[in-house]
């Protein structure tokens, strides 16, 4: 080891500390957490809790402006809740159409909705045309699953609810992306709104949609609107920004106005990233369309609610496959249309040069035809209707007779000697020993630049008097990341072994991920009932995905050259896995907790549905009593807790690669 504490790895590179100093520096930066620890007993009161007259009423201020918003006429006219309501009213037209489409009818005409044949077949056709007939198998088989077990009305509820939002918001993410890249003020200003925006809880959106729009269909479309555009805006702006200077210069050689080189240049060559943005907006809508139910969107999110409510558990599973099923199809769908290129037509008649829009119009028309000559072509006839929710219940009624004492053994054991002792753990700890780890932290990875954020984060939480609700949210985030590293670390340490294991881990992701979280409550409700272990139970299933993911992705990523070298050295498989695989995917690896984390905080808030006392139960009343100022605060409180880690989390793995030479 030289003098600057530096050593060589198989690789040859040169690993230091971060900011020149030795690997053991950090602990220097722990000192005065330790110490504020080791003096708690001695510690005046107001350095343990903040006390109540040194918090801030932030949730006081926020209600005066919501008032405000509500009752005050601009220029004697009319309130910024009116804006609001015509806005939405301006949605409703169009949920209207496709809710007429696909599911009542064109009221007052004779005209009914398109029958299920056609749907089934539509979406068949759409599949076959993006990706051939694995594709429209799928496409068709989920839609027709819905048919089969009597979710027809509610589904095509849902699936409205996402054609109309997700256009809307990809839009305006669009725009607002297109502008970002335009103005760099601009930028500067939607940047961290956005970071925010995909860090606040599904619910902390439905609080003020609730009060400025009311509780309604309408309402859960605007929260969808609002919760699904700060993906594609991101993209948008990282696409845009992404685009090949050549290119550019290419289109000012061809003499581009600057719309033109807009529409014509840059978002075209940006459409990979576009597409891929156009993707998540469609799925982050059909994620919050379920929890829209707590403010009176229809569908299969309301009829879920209700059954869960009930402890309906079988019933709940049933619905809750039918929303795996169409976010499946959703997913696939929209995948494949971000894969597919352009293509020039043959030459020919209309029809062969428009193959599937003239099936799909021969399908359509087809199905009409049925439809009039028989009822069952219209609507799938009820008699014919599937359910397994007595095999479900039967499930649940057997796990009980059968395994109820060691379900409640492990349960209890797990709450009294591990779960109950951590979260006293994490409440003993004084809110200044908590900014004093952060600010040390910060100053070690980044420097003052880096510490100043991370500490506002972390003293606006033990400022705006939630600090112990924070502290039990960060205990149940704790043991879940704990578990999902045990757990997700050798998963993705096997499937990184081989090309075939690391495609079936990625499908396995992949379609895992595309399950609304609250699916996810089902079967730890089955297991556990309700309480701390089921919602950690269901955080755990939820948040394992980006560490397998990252994981695989960092160790199948190693320079196939650094490999080499190791098995030149006389490496065995063991050592080049630890040694040489591992080091080098380290930063890839923590970026997957980072999200993993992400995925905690996301998950813990909607866990609370089932039994915690958290930030996420203090949501939830919030949303009950209609607190705009409260849900706003406690949305901030998840979000900076989240920022907090994902800005030192990010900043030590970008200094890792640079002391790895792979940045």
């Amino acid at each position: 080891m030289s003098a600057t504490g530096a050593s060589a790895d198989p690789a040859g590179r040169t690993q230091s500390g971060i900011g020149g100093l030795g690997s053991g520096a950090w602990l220097l930066f722990l000192l005065p957490f330790v110490a504020l620890l080791a003096a708690r007993p001695v510690l005046p009161e107001w350095a343990i809790l903040t006390p109540e007259a040194w918090r801030i009423p932030f949730v006081e201020w926020i209600n005066a402006v919501v008032d405000v918003l509500k009752k005050h006429e601009i220029f004697g006219l009319f309130t910024f809740r009116d804006v609001t309501r015509a806005i939405a009213s301006a949605v409703e037209w169009p949920l209207d159409l496709m809710d007429s489409i696909l599911v009542s009818g064109f009221k007052g005409t004779g005209i009914p909705s398109l029958p299920w044949p056609a749907v089934v077949g539509l979406a068949a056709v759409f599949g076959w045309w993006l990706k051939g007939w694995r594709l429209a198998l799928l496409a068709g088989g989920c839609i027709f699953y819905v048919a089969l077990f009597g979710k027809w009305e509610d589904s095509m509820i849902t699936l409205s609810v996402v054609l109309v939002a997700a256009p809307i918001a990809g839009v305006i993410g669009l725009v607002l992306g297109i502008i970002a890249v335009k103005w760099n003020p601009f930028e500067r200003i939607l940047w961290p709104i956005l970071n925010v925006m995909q860090s606040m809880p599904h619910f902390s959106y439905l609080i003020p949609v609730a009060i400025f729009v009311g509780v309604s269909h309408k309402a859960g479309a605007i929260a969808t609107i609002l919760f699904a555009m700060p993906p594609m805006a991101r993209l948008t702006l990282i696409g845009l920004r992404g685009v090949r200077p050549e290119i550019r210069e290419a289109g000012v050689m061809a003499g581009c106005t600057r719309a033109q080189m807009l529409y014509k240049v840059e978002i075209p060559a940006a459409r990979e990233s576009l597409m891929i943005g156009v993707n998540q907006v469609i799925m982050q809508c059909l994620a919050m369309v379920v929890i829209a139910s707590f403010v009176g969107t229809k569908g299969l999110g309301q009829d879920l609610l209700f059954r869960l409510q009930g402890l309906r558990i079988g019933q709940a599973l049933e619905i809750g496959v039918a929303i795996v099923f169409i976010a499946v199809m959703l997913d696939r769908l929209s995948l494949a249309l971000s894969e597919r290129q352009p293509e020039h037509l043959p030459p020919g008649p209309w029809w062969r040069r428009h193959p599937f829009l003239t099936t799909a119009g021969v399908i359509v028309v087809l199905s009409c035809i049925a439809a009039a000559i028989t009822p069952a072509a219209q609507e799938f006839p009820s008699a014919l209707y599937i359910t397994t929710a007595p095999v479900w219940d039967g499930l649940v009624d057997y796990i009980t007779l059968h395994f109820y004492d060691a379900l409640s053994i492990f349960r209890d054991s797990l709450l009294e000697h591990v779960l109950i002792p951590m979260r006293t753990a994490f409440q003993w700890v004084p809110w200044v020993a908590a900014v004093a780890l952060v600010v040390g932290l910060g100053y070690w990875l980044g420097g003052w630049k880096l510490v100043v954020p991370v500490a506002l984060f972390v003293l606006f939480i033990a400022f705006s008097g939630y600090w112990e609700r924070a502290s039990i949210t960060a205990y149940m985030v704790t043991f879940a990341l704990i578990v999902c590293i045990v757990f997700g670390l050798p998963v993705g340490i096997w499937a990184s072994g081989t090309l075939w294991r690391s495609r079936f881990i990625q499908l396995v992701c992949d379609t895992f991920q595309t399950f609304p979280s609250f699916i996810y409550l089902i079967p730890v409700i089955m297991l556990f009932k309700v309480g701390d272990v089921a919602a950690i139970a269901a955080i755990v299933i939820y948040a394992s995905i980006p560490i397998v993911r990252y994981t695989t992705f960092g160790l199948r990523n190693v320079p196939s050259e650094t490999i080499e070298a190791a098995i030149v050295s006389g490496c065995t498989p063991f050592q080049i896995l630890w040694k040489v695989r591992m080091p080098l995917a380290i930063p890839e690896i923590m970026l997957g907790i980072n999200q993993t984390i992400m995925f905690s905080l996301f998950m813990v808030i909607i866990a609370a549905f089932i039994g915690t006392r958290d930030l996420g139960q203090e949501i939830f009343r919030a949303l009950t009593f209609a607190d705009a100022g409260k849900g706003i605060v406690l949305g901030l409180c998840v979000a900076f807790m989240g920022l907090a880690v994902d800005r030192l989390i990010t900043e030590w793995s970008a200094n890792r690669k640079k002391q790895l030479g792979i940045a």
